[in-house]
């Protein structure tokens, strides 16, 4: 694939540089679930411990990923990330140190969380779609995201080698060190004098908040966003737990989720490449309408470890697959000058539903002894978001005005 851009080169640098970062960011947080078992039984918490732990990052990411964004709008992605990166790996080494639930939770809550602000989606989306041209913003998202897909499949069966060799506080101290790794993959992402834009983009911080929150695009944007925050993260959590109390092994867990990291390459490809020659409003409400198919298929029919494989993989189409297109939709209605930012609140809404899966399904499950809530839960909301977003247009600001 050519990407047009001014500078094609600068273009493919940072392409590759922010797949590889995703890869990692991405990937590492998809393995944590794996460790709720081993840190839970060996500390002696209850998985709720866990839970919150997991569920603040996941707040505190959303929380902090508007402001990330608008740094990075400013003064460009690269000491975001590089300043992301050393947070994410003391975050990690923080998890490892056994010292109680208050420094665990600071570690993978706090810590973590501020360091997935500067070295995911929004951040590198925002330095990407600045160097690409609009119709072709939907694909790159698409190609990175895919990168970052096959880190979820690749970082969990080392992540669980590292366990098994090393026991969780090792395992935690080896990611420690890959994150870090994120630290010169920064320096490949270049900052841009002037954006690829037209003159309407070219609107002040205020004004850009203005426009976003007085749409009712966005609004629904960032609530149909709520659900998949909500079923990423209580899935990549809890899944393996579920799958333990129903006599399935760890083992199984691993690759189903790994399943879920590799079908969902080629998922999130496809979004961003269906993404820039359809509606992809639309898109999302298919794919929501897909999620709340097979939770519904996986939690009904009988389980066994078929059929844990089988909803790996069909969870995988739609997994990240939202991802571009909901960053595609921000930019192509708000434009790139504050893409980051603006991408940042709509992530919020997707991290607050994230705490809410994550916190959530470990206090339910404490409280009633199993899931079955949860995954209710999850349901409901896939059928909420198909509703939400398939309203949204994707006209441009310009073209609302003028209606």
């Amino acid at each position: 694939m050519t990407i047009q851009t001014t500078d094609w080169r600068g273009a493919g640098v940072a392409l590759i540089c922010g797949s590889l970062i995703l890869l990692i960011s991405l990937g590492v947080r998809h393995t944590f679930g794996l460790f709720l078992q081993p840190v839970s039984m060996d500390q002696g918490w209850g998985r709720e411990t866990f839970a919150f732990s997991i569920a603040l990052q996941n707040l505190v990411w959303g929380a902090s990923q508007p402001f990330a964004g608008m740094l990075a709008d400013r003064y460009g992605a690269k000491p975001v990330v590089a300043v992301g990166a050393v947070l994410y790996g003391l975050g990690l080494w923080l998890m490892s140190i056994v010292g109680g639930e208050a420094l665990f939770i600071l570690g993978a809550g706090v810590v973590i969380g501020l360091g997935l602000s500067g070295t995911t989606f929004p951040v590198i989306f925002g330095a990407i779609s600045r160097l690409v041209r609009p119709e072709q913003r939907s694909l790159a998202m698409g190609i990175t995201m895919s990168v970052g897909s096959f880190g979820q499949f690749a970082m969990l069966p080392i992540s669980l080698g590292l366990i098994v060799e090393l026991e969780w506080q090792g395992a935690l101290i080896a990611l420690s060190v890959l994150a870090l790794m994120m630290f010169p993959l920064a320096f490949g992402i270049r900052n841009v004098p002037a954006p690829v834009a037209s003159a309407v983009e070219d609107v002040s911080f205020g004004r850009a908040l203005r426009d976003a929150f007085g749409e009712r695009d966005f609004w629904l944007l960032s609530l149909g966003f709520f659900a998949c925050g909500f079923q990423v993260v209580f899935i990549a959590v809890h899944l393996p737990a579920y799958l333990a109390d129903n006599g399935i092994g760890s083992g199984t867990a691993t690759i189903v989720l790994a399943l879920i990291g590799l079908v969902n390459i080629g998922g999130t490809y496809f979004a961003g490449l269906w993404g820039g020659r359809h509606r992809k409003p639309m898109l999302l409400s298919w794919i929501y309408l897909g999620r709340a198919l097979a939770i519904a298929a996986f939690v009904l029919l009988p389980l066994s470890q078929a059929s844990a494989y089988v909803f790996g993989a069909v969870m995988g189409l739609f997994w990240l697959s939202t991802v571009p297109l909901t960053n595609g939709t921000v930019a192509t209605v708000f434009g790139v000058k504050h893409m980051s930012m603006l991408g940042g609140i709509v992530f919020f809404a997707h991290q607050l539903g994230s705490f809410a899966g994550g916190w959530l399904g470990g206090w339910l499950y404490d409280r009633t002894g199993n899931y079955d809530a949860a995954w209710g839960i999850a349901i409901g909301l896939s059928l909420v978001s198909v509703l939400l977003n398939w309203p949204i247009t994707e006209r441009t600001l310009a073209e609302r005005r003028a209606a």
